[in-house]
C-alpha cells in the first residue's frame, strides 16, 4: 500500500472513531450526572429529585431524537432549533443541580459539529455562561458580579480554544482534499503510463513488422532472381536433354548444365536460409553464439577477443538475436580489416527493455564521418546501422585516430514469441 493510501485510510479510520465517540459522549456525560443525582439526595434533602430526573429524561430524548434524524443536521433552521432547545434544557437542569455543568460541556461539541459561522461562537458563549453558573453553584450560589466575571473568562478561553480547533479542522479538511486529489492524479498517471507503455510496445512491434516486411520483400526479389530462375533453367536443360537423347554429346552437355544450375541454386538456397536463421543461433543461445564467433575469430586472426555478458540472459526474438549476432560479426570483421588491434572486448548487456552489444578495440581508430582513402567508407558500418534501425534501435560509434574504436548497438528487448 502506498503512503498516500495509508494516509487516506488513517483519516477515514480517525473520522469513524471520532463520529462514534461524539455520538456516545452526550449519554456518557448525562449518565455521570444522573448517577450523582441519585447519590446526592442522601446528603442534600432539598434537591427536587423527580424534577431533575424528569429534565434528564427530556434531555436524553431531545438529543436522541435529533441524532435519529440525520437530515435535520443538514438544515440550518432545524439545527439551530435543536441547539437552542439543548441550551435551554441545560440551563434549566443546572439551575436545579449545578453538577449538570458536566453535561453542558456537550454544548461546545455540538456547536462545533452542527452550527456554522458566527453562530458557532454564539453557542460557545451560551455554553460558557451556563458552565460559569454551574461552577459557582448555580445562579443562587454566587453574586451576579462573580457569575459575570467567570462567564467572561470562560468565554474568552473557550473561544480561543474553539478557534484553534476550527483552524485545525480546516487544515485536516484541506489535507484530506489534497490526498483525494493526489489519489486521483496518481490514478490518472498510472492510466497514462499504462497507455504509454502500450503505445510504446505497439510502436516497437510496428517497427519490427516494418523491418520484417522489408526483409521479406528483399528476400522475395532475391529468390525470384536466383532460385526461381535457376529452377526454370534446370527444367529447360532437362527438357532439352530429353529431346536430344539420341545425341550423346549434346545430351551430356545439357545434363552438365542442369547439374551446374542445381549446384548454384543449392548454394543460393543455403545462403538464403543462413540469412534467415544463422546456423550458429539454431544450435545455441545468443551469448554462446557470439562467444563461439568471437573464439573462432580470435583463433583465425590471432587477436585477443573476449565476450562479457551482463544481466540475465533470456531468449529474444529471432530478429533481435540475428541483428546482434550480425553486428558482432561485422564489428569483428572491421577490426580484422582495418583496426590493426591487439585486443578486442565485447560486452552483451541484458536490461529490462533493451539489449546492448558493445565492441571496443585498441586499434588505430578513425575519424567518424570521413571516408577512408582505400574506399572502405566508415569501416563498412552502413549495413550494421540499417539492421539496427529496422528494429527501432540505435548504433553509436566512438573513435579517434590512434584511440581505438567503440561500437554500441542497442535494440529493444523483444522477447521470443512476441508478435505471434
Amino acid at each position: 500500500m502506498s503512503i498516500e493510501a495509508e494516509l487516506r485510510a488513517e483519516f477515514d479510520r480517525w473520522e469513524r472513531n471520532e463520529k462514534v465517540f461524539f455520538a456516545v459522549l452526550p449519554y456518557v456525560l448525562l449518565s455521570i450526572c444522573t448517577l450523582i443525582t441519585l447519590v446526592l439526595p442522601f446528603w442534600d434533602v432539598s434537591l427536587n429529585l423527580p424534577l431533575v430526573l424528569g429534565l434528564t429524561l427530556v434531555i436524553a430524548l431531545w438529543v436522541g431524537w435529533f441524532h435519529a434524524h440525520p437530515r435535520w443536521q443538514e438544515s440550518g433552521p432545524l439545527t439551530g432549533l435543536y441547539y437552542v432547545g439543548l441550551i435551554v434544557l441545560g440551563a434549566s437542569v443546572v439551575t436545579l443541580a449545578p453538577w449538570y455543568g458536566i453535561f453542558t460541556f456537550i454544548g461546545y461539541v455540538h456547536a462545533f459539529l452542527f452550527l456554522k459561522g458566527r453562530w458557532r461562537y454564539a453557542g460557545v458563549a451560551a455554553t460558557a455562561v451556563i458552565q460559569a453558573a454551574s461552577s459557582t453553584g448555580g445562579l443562587s450560589g454566587a453574586t451576579v458580579n462573580e457569575w459575570l466575571v467567570l462567564s467572561l473568562v470562560i468565554i474568552v478561553l473557550a473561544g480561543a480554544f474553539f478557534r484553534f480547533a476550527e483552524l485545525d479542522d480546516r487544515r485536516n479538511h484541506r489535507q484530506k482534499r489534497a490526498l483525494a486529489e493526489l489519489h486521483e492524479a496518481n490514478v490518472r498517471l498510472e492510466a497514462a503510463l499504462a497507455e504509454n507503455a502500450g503505445l510504446h510496445a505497439q510502436l516497437l512491434v510496428q517497427a519490427r513488422e516494418a523491418g520484417v516486411q522489408d526483409e521479406r520483400q528483399r528476400m522475395a526479389r532475391e529468390i525470384h532472381d536466383t532460385l526461381a530462375q535457376g529452377l526454370a533453367g534446370i527444367l529447360t536443360q532437362l527438357q532439352a536433354a530429353e529431346q536430344t537423347a539420341g545425341r550423346a554429346e549434346v545430351w551430356r552437355r545439357h545434363v552438365d548444365n542442369a547439374k551446374n544450375l542445381a549446384r548454384d541454386s543449392l548454394t543460393e538456397a543455403r545462403r538464403t536460409v543462413h540469412a534467415v536463421q544463422p546456423e550458429v543461433l539454431a544450435e545455441a543461445r545468443l551469448p554462446e553464439a557470439i562467444s563461439d564467433v568471437t573464439r573462432r575469430w580470435s583463433q583465425v586472426h590471432r587477436i585477443d577477443a573476449v565476450l562479457t555478458t551482463t544481466g540475465e540472459p533470456r531468449p529474444m526474438h529471432a530478429d533481435v538475436e540475428v541483428t546482434l549476432l550480425r553486428a558482432a560479426q561485422e564489428a569483428l570483421a572491421n577490426v580484422a580489416k582495418h583496426a590493426r588491434a591487439s585486443r578486442v572486448g565485447l560486452t552483451l548487456s541484458y536490461m529490462e527493455d533493451l539489449v546492448t552489444l558493445d565492441v571496443r578495440d585498441d586499434g588505430v581508430g578513425f575519424e567518424p564521418g570521413t571516408r577512408r582513402a582505400d574506399g572502405a567508407g566508415g569501416f563498412g558500418l552502413t549495413g550494421m546501422r540499417q539492421r539496427v534501425q529496422r528494429l527501432a534501435g540505435r548504433l553509436e560509434i566512438e573513435s579517434e585516430p590512434g584511440g581505438g574504436t567503440a561500437i554500441s548497438a542497442t535494440v529493444p528487448a523483444i522477447p521470443a514469441g512476441a508478435g505471434r
